[in-house]
């Protein structure tokens, strides 16, 4: 069992092993953004003191393009910054894609204004926050991965150094990601439909938290947890106290470069593409698509972007902090959608569930 450690460094205690069987009464999301507020101190203080956007966009809209080659950005970068900006009510995107000012951002947020506050801004703008995200903007590239760093938390790839390798910090990220596991999973039970699934293969599973509540839920369902060594041995612990032990297997791979296992009619992606970019998010969906047969759903648990990705507020903060320690950001159910449809999945439904989450459930014909 998980021994007694220290909660401050988000390693819990026994109890960690405890999965609810029953969703919450009151939905965790208002302390989620609590929580994540600071990045959008952060990101509201570089754009202003760090990469003068505001100065940038008063004489006039610009293209995604020109912004991106002005601020020294990638799309990643920018992509995360204006959709914070524009769901704070700062920047507006027109019919054309171009990006502008707010009328309350141009009376306050550019220097030739007689109400400009940006200097009033500034003052944050050493913080160590504002400094390290500033740094991640520049470099596209998530705390721990620069030289001498200690490696990037939550993610693995071939070539890219993770604190993920060693025990110790994979049992700690992974335990830490349970608290809001708990409190997803068995809504997510609770509302997905799993008639006439057989074999759930749940990709990346971590502590095997989801796949515990799905078969509560449904006691005909089988599971298969897919993910890392280092983490098995915390999804052991989760499952040995989980009373559905017997209808669930672990087995470990890397889901990028080992072959998924066989025989799944649905596969679970919870909280998984959000760590990575583009490319990464549309190779995994087709190796799942391949795994399924015909008839097989694949179900995509995450939050989701607004389609014009210009908000809501809160996703958007969130995909700041993924974009600070992952490879990936936040997406909009049209993105995830697109890339679906591209692999042969054809999307049926999209389940709310808590914590921002949803399910997209796509169906392989």
């Amino acid at each position: 069992m998980i021994p007694d450690l220290d909660l401050a460094a988000g390693n819990g205690s026994a109890d960690e092993t405890r999965t609810p069987t029953a969703p919450p009464q009151a939905d965790p999301a208002p302390w989620f953004e609590i929580f994540r507020g600071s990045f959008g101190t952060e990101l509201f203080v570089a754009a202003v003191a760090h990469f003068g956007l505001f100065d940038r966009l008063a004489a006039g809209a610009l293209s995604f393009a020109k912004l991106a080659e002005d601020l020294g950005l990638s799309p990643r970068a920018l992509n995360v910054l204006l959709t914070a900006l524009r769901a704070m009510g700062a920047v507006a995107r027109d019919a054309d894609g171009s990006f502008r000012l707010t009328d309350s951002a141009r009376e306050h947020l550019v220097r030739s204004s007689p109400h400009f506050m940006g200097d009033y801004c500034a003052l944050a703008a050493g913080s160590p926050g504002v400094v390290e995200m500033v740094e991640r903007l520049r470099t596209n590239r998530p705390k721990g991965s620069d030289e001498g760093g200690s490696g990037v938390g939550f993610i693995y790839r071939d070539g890219l150094k993770s604190a993920m390798d060693s025990e110790a910090m994979a049992r700690h990220f992974t335990l830490s990601l349970a608290g809001r596991a708990r409190n997803v999973a068995p809504a997510l039970a609770e509302r997905l439909p799993m008639a006439g699934a057989q074999r759930l293969l749940d990709v990346g599973g971590g502590t095997g938290i989801y796949s515990v509540a799905l078969l509560r839920r449904n006691p005909e369902l089988r599971a298969v947890v897919f993910d890392r060594p280092e983490v098995l041995r915390v999804a052991a612990e989760f499952a040995a106290g989980s009373g559905v032990a017997d209808r669930m297997e672990l087995q470990s791979g890397d889901f990028f470069t080992d072959p998924l296992p066989a025989g799944a009619d649905a596969i679970l992606l919870s909280n998984i593409l959000h760590d990575w970019d583009v490319p990464e998010c549309r190779a995994l969906l087709r190796r799942c698509a391949e795994a399924l047969p015909s008839g097989g759903r694949l179900i995509l648990q995450d939050v989701f972007l607004d389609d014009d990705l210009g908000g809501p507020l809160p996703i958007a903060l969130y995909s700041a902090a993924l974009f600070s320690v992952t490879e990936g950001r936040a997406y909009s159910a049209a993105e995830y959608s697109g890339w679906l449809r591209e692999v042969g999945l054809h999307p049926i439904e999209r389940i709310p569930t808590l914590a921002h989450c949803a399910a997209l459930v796509a169906v392989k014909r």
